[in-house]
């Protein structure tokens, strides 16, 4: 669906294996790689949760 370059803070509140992107705000870069098509039950599109491959890279482009 897209990618985004941001620069990752490790914390012991998210466990390994996982990320957290805030979405919370329309702005954020997360919302760009969720999927739109909403659930066939709630109708409710699945903001929350999505595949990622993570890769390092040598410098992010912008904050």
């Amino acid at each position: 669906r897209g990618e985004i370059e941001i620069k990752p803070f490790v914390t012991p509140i998210v466990p390994q294996g996982t990320i957290f992107i805030p979405f919370h705000f329309v702005e954020s870069p997360a919302n760009a790689l969720t999927n739109p098509a909403p659930d066939p039950k709630s109708k409710i599109p699945e903001l929350k949760v999505c595949a990622v491959r993570v890769e390092r890279v040598e410098q992010v482009a912008s904050l």
